[in-house]
C-alpha cells in the first residue's frame, strides 16, 4: 500500500495550488487575523507583509521543493533533506503541527456552534430582537469550556476529515478543495461587501491600515506579525511538503507558492475587512469601536458578527453564510493537517486504512482537553504557535545543509517558470535563523505571565497557561524524544522504504 500512497498524485496545477490555498486560508484569517489587524492597526499588516516574503515564501518554497523531489511525508523527506543525523528535527516539525492539529478540529466546532446560532434567529425573530454583546459573551464562554456539544462536534469534525481523505488525494483531499475555496472566497467577500456598505463601516477600513510608529518598537507586534504569517501561511508546517510529495514530476515550484502565499494574505486582508468595519457599524461612538478592537479580545469574531448582521435587514440569513464560510475555513486547513498525520503512518507501512483510523484516534483523545477547556486550548496555541518559528529554524537549516545556492538551483529553480532572484532567497535563508531565534528570545523576555518561569514558592512554573516554562518544557519533551530516537526513527522512515 505504500507503494500506491507514493504513486498518488493531484491531476493538475489547479489541484495542487487549490489544495495549498485550502491549506493556508483557514481560521487564523478570519478568526486571529481580524483581532491583531484590529489590535495594531495598520503597524501590524506592514510587518505581516514584510515577513510574508521574508519569512514565509522562502521556507515555503524550500518545504515544497523538499516534499516534490523525494515524494515523502515530512520526517523522511527533511531527514533525506538534512541528513541522517537531524532526522530529530523532521520529528519536531511533525509533532509541533499535530499539536496545533489536535486542538484545531475545536475551532471547526466552534464555527459550527455559531452556525447553530444563527439558524435559530433565523427561527427566532424574538431572539433575535433580544441579541446582546453580553448574551454572545456568555454564549462564547459557555461552548468554549466545559461543553461536550462542543465536544461532540469536534468528534464530528474529526471523522468528518479522515473520512474525506480516505479515499486519497485527488478523491478526497483535491475534490474537496474544489469545492471548499471558492465557496469560501464568495462568501467572504459578499460579507466584506456588507459591511462596508454600513454607515460607519469605511471608518474600519480607514482605521485598519492607519499605522502609529510606536507600535514599530513594540515587541508583541513583531512577534504577532510573524507568527501569523507563518500561523496563516503553512511555513514551516511541514504541510506544503506533505501537499508536494503528491505532486507531478514538472510541478512549478515558484508559482504555486506565490499563489498559495500572497493568495492567503488577501483572504486575510478580506476577512479584516469584513470584521473591522463591522465593530464600527455597530459601536456607539469611534472610540468606543477603537477600545473594543484595541483590547485584543479573543472572541471579537464570535462576539461582534452576529450583532452586526441583527442590525442588517435579513442580517439573520447573512451571519450564518459568515459562520459557514468560517467552518469551512477551519475545516479546509484541518485536512490538509490530517493528511499530514496520515502520511506519517502511509511511510511507516501502514496501508492507508489504518494510518486513517490511527490518525481518528489520535486527533479525537489528544484534542478531548482542548475541546472541553479553553485555558488547555489557549496554552497548546501558544506553545505551538510560537513552536512553528523553531519548525522554519529547521527547515533552514536543511537548506543550509544542501548549500543555499545549489539548493535553489537544484530544488526550487529546476522545474520553476519564475525564478526568484538569488540574492533575495539567500538573504532570506541566511536572515531567519537569527531573526527566529531573536523573536523567540524577545517574545520570552516579555513575561507575558505573572511567573513566566518559577512560581512564588519557587516551582518550575509549566503548568501556567501562559509562561515560559510551559512552553520550554513542551519543547523539550518532543525534542528529546526526537534526539533519543533519532536512529530508530531514520531506520523506520528511510532506510524501511
Amino acid at each position: 500500500m505504500t507503494k500506491q500512497e507514493n504513486k498518488q498524485q493531484f491531476s493538475s496545477r489547479w489541484g495542487v495550488i487549490l489544495a495549498s490555498l485550502g491549506m493556508a486560508i483557514g481560521a487564523g484569517n478570519l478568526w486571529r487575523f481580524p483581532r491583531l489587524a484590529g489590535q495594531y492597526g495598520g503597524t501590524f499588516i506592514i510587518l505581516w507583509f514584510l515577513f510574508l516574503f521574508v519569512w514565509s515564501i522562502p521556507i515555503l518554497l524550500s518545504e515544497f521543493s523538499i516534499g516534490k523531489k523525494y515524494k515523502r511525508g515530512v520526517i523522511s523527506a527533511f531527514a533525506q533533506a538534512a541528513g541522517k543525523k537531524y532526522t530529530w528535527m523532521g520529528f519536531f516539525i511533525t509533532l509541533c503541527t499535530l499539536g496545533i492539529t489536535f486542538y484545531y478540529s475545536v475551532v471547526t466546532a466552534w464555527g459550527l456552534s455559531y452556525v447553530g446560532l444563527t439558524f435559530d434567529l433565523v427561527k427566532s425573530p424574538q431572539m433575535l430582537e433580544g441579541l446582546s454583546q453580553s448574551f454572545l459573551e456568555d454564549y462564547w464562554a459557555n461552548i468554549s469550556t466545559g461543553n461536550f456539544t462542543t465536544v461532540g462536534l469536534h468528534l464530528f469534525c474529526v471523522v468528518l476529515a479522515v473520512v474525506m481523505l480516505y479515499k486519497g488525494v485527488q478523491q478526497g483531499l483535491e475534490r474537496v478543495n474544489k469545492i471548499l475555496i471558492p465557496t469560501l472566497l464568495i462568501l467572504i467577500l459578499l460579507v466584506s461587501a456588507v459591511a462596508l456598505s454600513t454607515e460607519n463601516g469605511p471608518k474600519g477600513l480607514v482605521y485598519m491600515f492607519s499605522i502609529d510608529p510606536d507600535l514599530f518598537f513594540n515587541s508583541r507586534v513583531w512577534i504577532e506579525a510573524v507568527t501569523q504569517s507563518a500561523w496563516s501561511t503553512g511555513a514551516g508546517w511541514g504541510l506544503m511538503l506533505t501537499i508536494a510529495s503528491y505532486s507531478r514530476e514538472k510541478e512549478d515550484v515558484t508559482f504555486n507558492i506565490l499563489v498559495s502565499g500572497i493568495g492567503n494574505n488577501i483572504a486575510s486582508l478580506i476577512a479584516g475587512i469584513a470584521i473591522l468595519p463591522s465593530v464600527f457599524a455597530i459601536a456607539a461612538s469611534d472610540e468606543q469601536a477603537i477600545t473594543f478592537l484595541q483590547s485584543g479580545n479573543t472572541a471579537l469574531t464570535f462576539t461582534i458578527i452576529p450583532l452586526l448582521f441583527a442590525k442588517i435587514p435579513y442580517g439573520e440569513f447573512l451571519g450564518m453564510v459568515f459562520f459557514v464560510a468560517f467552518a469551512m475555513a477551519a475545516f479546509s486547513s484541518l485536512i490538509s493537517m490530517t493528511e499530514l498525520c496520515i502520511r506519517t503512518f502511509t511511510d511507516l507501512k501502514f496501508d492507508r486504512t489504518k494510518a486513517s483510523i490511527i490518525t481518528a484516534l489520535l486527533c479525537m483523545i489528544f484534542g478531548f482537553p482542548s475541546a472541553y477547556s479553553l485555558d488547555f486550548f489557549s496554552n497548546q496555541d501558544w506553545v505551538w504557535g510560537l513552536g512553528l518559528l523553531i519548525s522554519g529554524i529547521f527547515i533552514v537549516f536543511a537548506v543550509h545543509k544542501n548549500g543555499i545556492s545549489s539548493f535553489k538551483k537544484n530544488f526550487i529553480d529546476k522545474d520553476s517558470s519564475v525564478i526568484l532572484p538569488n540574492w533575495m532567497y539567500k538573504t532570506a535563508m541566511i536572515v531567519n535563523i537569527p531573526i527566529g531565534l531573536f523573536l523567540i528570545w524577545w517574545w520570552m523576555s516579555q513575561g507575558y505571565s505573572n511567573n513566566p518561569w518559577f512560581t512564588e514558592e519557587g516551582q518550575w512554573n509549566m503548568i501556567d497557561v501562559y509562561s515560559n516554562a510551559t512552553i520550554v518544557t513542551q519543547w523539550s519533551i518532543v525534542l528529546l524524544l526526537g534526539v533519543l530516537f533519532n536512529k530508530w526513527l531514520y531506520k523506520k522512515f528511510v532506510e524501511a522504504n
